[in-house]
This record gives structure tokens, sequence and C-alpha cells, in this order.
């Protein structure tokens, strides 16, 4: 009876973790096939030729259509540095240097893809676009609020991402798998 017990246990454990570990990989994956660079993340993979199995398995769950390797990259942050999810009703401050694009996009968005920018005008900021501070580093507000500077407005209720797109990057040319900046995400305030 023992026997029998600790075998349906174990299947039930083997059957739990995999389909566990399947769901996390084709809905999010982070700590497998990602790059992480603070809160951001992004799927180099992706863009090749052939991608790993966890990234075409990604890619294969959302079906959105990926940059070519040599076209660009997209990192996406569902969290602030801190950690906390990144809410609808706060405003944030994105800080600090950006790796080399020509050029590069920054949009707010839900969980499903869809832009939540509150005005169809300004659906997301271009680098072309902006102020720049020093060494070209960015001081982006994100939210609701009005904020002084280079501010993305956004509307509704519940948690939100950001897409920080680069086209044209240079970030992970010569093999290397690191990014050495990208800006940090602070929570300022919330209604």
């Amino acid at each position: 009876m023992g026997f029998l017990f600790r075998l349906l246990a174990g299947i039930f454990v083997a059957i739990a973790l995999g389909f566990g570990l399947s769901w996390y990989v084709l809905t999010d994956g982070r700590l497998i096939a990602a790059v992480r660079a603070g809160p951001w993340a992004a799927w180099p993979d992706i863009g090749q030729e052939n991608p790993n199995p966890y990234s075409r398995a990604y890619l294969a769950r959302t079906g959105v259509m990926q940059l070519g390797y040599a076209e660009g990259i997209q990192f996406i942050a569902i969290t602030d540095s801190a950690g906390e999810t990144l809410e609808r009703r706060c405003t944030y401050r994105l800080e600090g240097g950006v790796p080399g694009a020509t050029f590069w996009t920054l949009v707010a968005t839900d969980a499903d893809g869809a832009n939540v920018a509150a005005s169809p005008q300004a659906l997301a900021l271009h680098s072309e676009r902006i102020a720049r501070g020093v060494e070209g580093s960015v001081n982006i507000a994100v939210g609701p609020d009005l904020a002084p500077g280079n501010w993305l407005e956004i509307a509704g209720e519940g948690p939100f991402q950001l897409a920080l797109t680069f086209y044209d990057a240079a970030i992970f040319a010569g093999g290397s798998t690191t990014v050495n900046q990208m800006p940090e995400i602070m929570r300022e305030r919330c209604r």
C-alpha cells in the first residue's frame, strides 16, 4: 500500500511540475530564455533563424510578430525597479541611459498587448521626439497625471507593461548577451 501511494504521489508531482514549468515558459519564461536588465526582459533568440525551443514555444503561444535579429529587439517591463507590478493609477519615472540604437519607441500596453495611452495622437514616445539629459540619458514620466518634460499619458485601471523597442540596435553585437544600460523605473505616486 505504501509503495502504491509513493508511486501515485511521484506521478502527481512530476505531472504538476511538468505542466507548471510548461505554463510558465509559454506565458512568461523570464528565468529561462530571457536576458534581464533590472525590470526589463528581452528574448534575443526570438529573432534568430532557429530560436531555442522555449523562445519558439513563447512565440507560438503569444502569436506576436517579432523583429529579426538584425532589425532590433524589444524589452518588456511588468514591474518597476523595486519589483512592484506596474499599475495604471500610478505615475512612474524612467531615468538612465539607453543602449545604442538608430531609433527606439516606448509603449504602454495591457497584458494582451492593447495600447493604454490616453491620447490617440500620442500612442508612444519616440527617441527622435524627446528631450535628453546629460550624455543622452532619458527622463520620462509614464502615468495618468500631467508631468513636466517627456510624458507618456496612460489611462484606465489595472496593471500594464512597458515595451521599449530598439531598432537597428547593436545591443548583442559580437555575441555578447549582456546589457550595460537600461533606464530604471521608479514609482513616484499613486492616485
